[in-house]
């Protein structure tokens, strides 16, 4: 039987069509479109700093031409083993801890019954979230203060030792980063993987308890595979956040007690970019921290497309 070749030939509308045919949700999208346009590309122009020797007096177009000198300066760096290393090790470490966390406690929340107690827990896991970095920074010192910290007073109570000063040690300085990131951050993070989890087709579970299979089973047979492929997604958006700690928590927590673990580049980069006003330096150490991050989300797509059927792109 022969085909009809007005089936196989493509449809084309106009482009005005389709803009009038999803117009409503062109205008939903066009704040976050305007956001990241004013937000992400137009600073992009500025990377040319880390190019050329910036002199406020001459502008970017007017400063010296120097190839790549600011990243020579970058890997001649005394520090910059340092800072790669810290930066590695606390992303690496948020991301080995803090990933986990959302996916176990949305699987808890679906499993509870009542929905109005469900409706409470994920409203307070939601709130940390809304708090201040400052105000959470501030919570840490008190609560881990070595004379009046609740912390450091059971410590005492239970061991018969002396107080210990958390945030000046540094081997605590990690630990109470990934912790206190963990709790701000795993209730508002659960919300994509609750959303997924509405989705489950609910024919399954009954199926499967037609089957005998009790409710870990369930979980484990029909809702992990189903959430799986946002898993893989948020995975890989992010792995390419490795490299991104930021330097707002960090300079709240560090001191110079601290700098051997938690200087990062982001920290370095606020330093030298902003306070001794190298922006041509902090564009270029910033420029490569990025790169780097591009590296890493390449990657990790190049795996989930080689080994599964999801990838970004």
């Amino acid at each position: 039987m022969k085909k009809n070749r007005s089936t196989e030939r493509r449809i084309k509308v106009p482009l005005k069509k389709l803009i009038y045919r999803d117009r409503h949700l062109l205008v939903m999208c066009m704040p976050m479109i305007i956001f990241f346009f004013i937000f992400a590309y137009l600073p992009m122009g500025g990377l040319f700093l880390a190019f050329v020797d910036f002199k406020p007096a001459l502008g970017i177009n007017g400063s010296p031409f120097v190839g790549l000198d600011n990243f020579m300066q970058v890997f001649r760096n005394p520090f910059f083993p340092r800072l790669l290393k810290n930066t590695f090790l606390i992303g690496l470490y948020t991301l080995v801890w803090s990933f986990p966390f959302p996916i176990i406690f949305a699987l808890a929340v679906n499993e509870i019954r009542s929905k109005k107690f469900q409706k409470a827990v994920q409203t307070i896991s939601y709130m940390p979230y809304f708090i201040s970095i400052v105000v959470i920074v501030g919570l840490m010192s008190n609560f881990l203060s070595p004379t009046t910290g609740v912390i450091n007073t059971v410590y005492t109570m239970i061991t018969g030792k002396d107080a210990v000063s958390f945030m000046t040690e540094p081997k605590y300085f990690r630990f109470l980063y990934v912790v206190s990131n963990i709790w701000q951050t795993f209730g508002w993070n659960s919300i994509i993987y609750l959303a997924a989890l509405s989705g489950v087709d609910i024919a399954l579970y009954e199926s499967a308890r037609v089957d005998g299979a009790n409710r870990f089973r369930q979980m484990l047979h029909i809702t992990l595979p189903c959430i799986m492929p946002t898993i893989i997604i948020m995975l890989v958006l992010n792995m390419g956040n490795i490299m991104s700690v930021g330097f707002e928590k960090i300079i709240l927590m560090y001191s110079p007690s601290t700098y051997e673990v938690a200087d990062v580049i982001s920290t370095y980069t606020y330093r030298r970019g902003i306070v001794q006003s190298d922006y041509s330096f902090g564009t270029a150490i910033g420029l490569f921290n990025s790169v780097i991050n591009m590296v890493f989300i390449v990657g990790a797509n190049w795996f989930s497309k080689k080994f599964s059927d999801t990838s970004l792109w």
